[in-house]
């Protein structure tokens, strides 16, 4: 089929829907390491993360084997009011850069969250009714995650506590303020409010907060709160199964026109965007059945894949939670205050962790003023103000095409445009205003944060 046959938006019936998720591990050969019960240092049982986590999502978290889990027929009506999310081919863009290549993005930004978030925060909302709980707590970076949940738990009747690092609680207070139109309380991290916070607040006083911090409160609150359980919106297992509708979606979507990728990308913080995106594609590879380049980015201020130790390593500053084996940057490292927050996590999902230990993928990093200028060009050519965390995969996307225009190879490009910016206009001013800086941290500040990693694991 002819290139210009194809539609600038490519959409699925409803009829074409994913009905199951898709469990990538099942195909993994090398499977990703467990979680630790850090008190035992055995892996985690299903009695360890009970008091943590609702119980299905448990029975998904631990499961390795079942390649597929079928999508409850309540997630799927929910998942009917904003998908199937369209795979947009990037004509414009691809003009404006003179390439020979094709781009194609998935966009995850078309419901009230922004982001792709909402496709894992209504299962984990829905798991937690079914199972008869008052509420649910987590954290969030940039305010996706946080907006997902709240809408997903007004949806079901569930309170909803959301800590926010505070850096972001500060820069995004619109998006604060979406979450509590939804019914949340939202709670800037680190904070006097739990134990954990105020211990944080001790040994490192005006800190700006993390990923870490925050899930150590939402946890602690979690577990002292009768009734309630912790939901987090990347990194785990569980997400990543949630997540793969973007990418079953993605692939029937190229099938349908019989399009090849050659370059799959996406922004990489806790993975669930990327894993989400590539589940298919890598089961192909895995399989044997095809072959596919896929490129991790994430922030140079934050490079936990290119840059990071493969190790055990607890998931949240606190120490609170499980250990995981993934490339990690030290649960005590305070990444700079940039403007992607929903990518500033010290660890990598031990999922993507393992696939990028074998090779199986690529990582890159990128300062933020590449990112916003890459952010600016995308707005200008194709019309969406894209989110900081994804147009992180769109500086990659570019600099890919224009390798493309210098060979003349016409490779396929797919990348993730996992929300919008609307709420990030304070980063966006920033950059306009010749004010935004580049932070990148030095080996020796790493060196310190790895020698306070978990030993003996």
């Amino acid at each position: 089929m002819m290139a210009k046959e194809i539609p600038y938006k490519i959409y699925l019936d409803e009829s074409e829907m994913p009905t199951a998720w898709y469990n990538l591990r099942a195909d993994m050969k090398n499977k990703p390491a467990p979680l630790l019960n850090p008190a035992t240092g055995q892996p985690c049982t299903a009695a360890d993360l009970a008091p943590v986590f609702c119980e299905e999502l448990v029975k998904q978290e631990l499961d390795d084997t079942t390649p597929y889990f079928e999508i409850p027929q309540e997630i799927r009506d929910f998942y009917k009011m904003y998908r199937p999310s369209p795979l947009v081919r990037a004509y414009c863009l691809e003009k404006k850069l003179g390439t020979p290549a094709k781009i194609y993005y998935k966009f995850e930004g078309n419901n009230t969250s922004g982001s792709h978030k909402l496709n894992s925060a209504i299962a984990q909302a829905y798991y937690a009714k079914q199972q008869g709980l008052k509420g649910v707590t987590t954290e969030t970076g940039a305010g996706q995650w946080g907006t997902a949940l709240s809408m997903a738990c007004s949806y079901f009747d569930l309170d909803c506590k959301v800590f926010m690092v505070k850096v972001s609680y500060e820069q995004k207070p619109f998006r604060r303020e979406v979450m509590r139109t939804y019914g949340a309380s939202v709670t800037p991290s680190p904070s006097m409010e739990t134990a954990v916070g105020r211990k944080i607040l001790e040994e490192h006083p005006g800190t700006t907060g993390s990923l870490g911090c925050a899930i150590s409160e939402a946890v602690e609150k979690a577990t002292t709160s009768e009734g309630y359980r912790y939901v987090l919106g990347s990194v785990l297992n569980q997400v990543l199964l949630h997540q793969s509708v973007i990418g079953l979606e993605t692939k029937a979507a190229l099938d349908k026109y019989g399009i090849k990728a050659d370059i799959i990308i996406g922004c990489a913080g806790g993975g669930s965007n990327l894993g989400g995106l590539i589940a298919p594609f890598m089961g192909e590879k895995l399989r044997g059945e095809a072959d596919y380049r896929i490129i991790a980015v994430e922030p140079a201020s934050c490079p936990s894949l290119t840059r990071g130790k493969y190790a055990y390593d607890f998931c949240d500053t606190g120490k609170v939670c499980p250990l995981a084996k993934m490339y990690t940057l030290g649960c005590d490292f305070i990444p700079a205050p940039n403007h992607a927050g929903g990518l500033r996590y010290h660890g990598m999902s031990s999922t993507l962790s393992q696939l990028y230990a074998d090779g199986l993928m690529e990582a890159t990093s990128v300062t933020q003023t590449k990112v916003f200028e890459a952010a600016e060009y995308f707005a200008r050519v194709e019309g969406i103000l894209p989110a900081p965390e994804s147009s992180h995969a769109i500086r990659v996307a570019i600099d890919e095409a224009l390798k493309c225009k210098e060979t003349g190879e016409e490779k396929t490009i797919v990348f993730g445009l996992t929300g919008t910016g609307y709420f990030d206009m304070v980063a966006y001013e920033k950059y306009n205003d010749g004010k935004m800086s580049d932070y990148i941290p030095t080996d020796e500040e790493l060196a310190e944060s790895f020698k306070k990693l978990p030993q003996g694991f």
